[in-house]
């Protein structure tokens, strides 16, 4: 199916859209859609099983995103998905993500609550 017509339809029920972007997909195949989205994911680590390492390559595309955002004057949120940890989840924030998937870094954890206010702290 075609991506502008299949975000078209989810708009037209009433409910928001978004794009995830694998780690070797290059942020060009969605440049032109991006007005019509409320939120880019961008996988950081191959999509498959939980507990990846962050690919570190991936924070210049976080950054790279961001810009394209902005440069578009578009309030898109900017999700990241894979390997975000208490260690880079201040880097990846300063890249320019709005929210994070964390799941092995909470579950993980043994004090989930705290884990999660961490988070917050060190992306803020």
């Amino acid at each position: 199916m075609h991506l502008h017509r299949t975000i078209g339809f989810i708009k037209e029920q009433g409910v928001k859209a978004g794009v995830s972007l694998n780690p070797s997909t290059p942020l060009s195949l969605v440049e032109y859609v991006l007005q019509d989205l409320d939120l880019v994911l961008l996988m950081t680590v191959n999509p498959g099983f939980g507990g990846q390492k962050f690919i570190k390559t991936m924070l210049p595309k976080i950054a790279d995103m961001r810009r394209m955002l902005e440069g578009k004057g578009l309030e898109v949120e900017l999700m990241v998905d894979g390997g975000v940890t208490l260690d880079n989840i201040a880097e990846i924030s300063r890249a320019g993500a709005d929210s994070f998937v964390a799941g092995s870094a909470v579950f993980g954890s043994k004090d989930y609550k705290k884990t999660v206010m961490e988070l917050k702290k060190k992306a803020s």
